[in-house]
């Protein structure tokens, strides 16, 4: 017979798969729609989004990986795995912002791009709030800090959707790559935290 507690980890286990693999078809679906929408309006923002896409699902199969197994070793290398995925996002983003910046690059409007981006902000922040309930349930770390993954996900995706938005509106062609800096800062401090033991 089945222990109660047994059952409720083996439902909060596929929970947790459930929202890996929602998060993983989804970014695999934007990095298409991305690519079309940054070649048409010739968008870095866009472009760079899609990449984001690639350390999410990178994020998202690590988790996978780790669920499917046990042990803290396990985990500890799931964890670092997370902070490299961290790790690039910051430094994508850098450059990517100072060269926007620099460069005075001017993207043309893009309704494609505004739409995705504006579903995208609402399902990551859905999924970031599922993966946090789930991993906190489980005590996983891992999956908790992947949420904090696809949070950072949804919190780019308005900081592109806010840069499109007023570029279309009113010409601010500098708003996402400085929205960018500020997503930098998150990136960092979740390396920080996973390579100094906060996890």
């Amino acid at each position: 017979m089945t222990a109660p507690h047994e059952t409720s980890r083996d439902s909060l286990l596929r929970q947790g798969f459930v929202l890996e693999y929602t998060t993983l078809a989804w970014n695999a679906v934007g990095i298409v729609v991305l690519a079309v929408a940054a070649v048409s309006a010739r968008s870095v923002a866009l472009a760079g989004f899609g990449l984001d896409s690639l350390i999410e699902i990178g994020a998202s199969t690590v988790v996978i990986w780790e669920l499917s197994g046990t042990g803290e070793a396990r985990q500890r290398r799931a964890l670092r795995l997370i902070g490299v995925g961290f790790a690039a996002l910051a430094v994508y983003l850098l450059v990517q912002s100072t060269w926007a910046l620099a460069a005075g690059h001017h993207p043309r409007h893009s309704p494609l791009g505004i739409g995705w981006t504006a579903v995208t902000a609402v399902v990551m922040f859905a999924l970031a709030a599922g993966k946090a309930r789930t991993g906190a349930a489980l005590d996983n770390p891992v999956l908790k800090t992947e949420g904090r993954v696809t949070l950072i996900d949804g919190l780019l995706a308005a900081a592109v959707l806010l840069g499109l938005a007023l570029n279309t509106a009113v010409g601010w062609w500098w708003a996402d790559p400085a929205a960018g800096y500020v997503l930098v800062y998150y990136a960092v401090r979740e390396v920080r935290e996973i390579f100094t033991g906060g996890h």
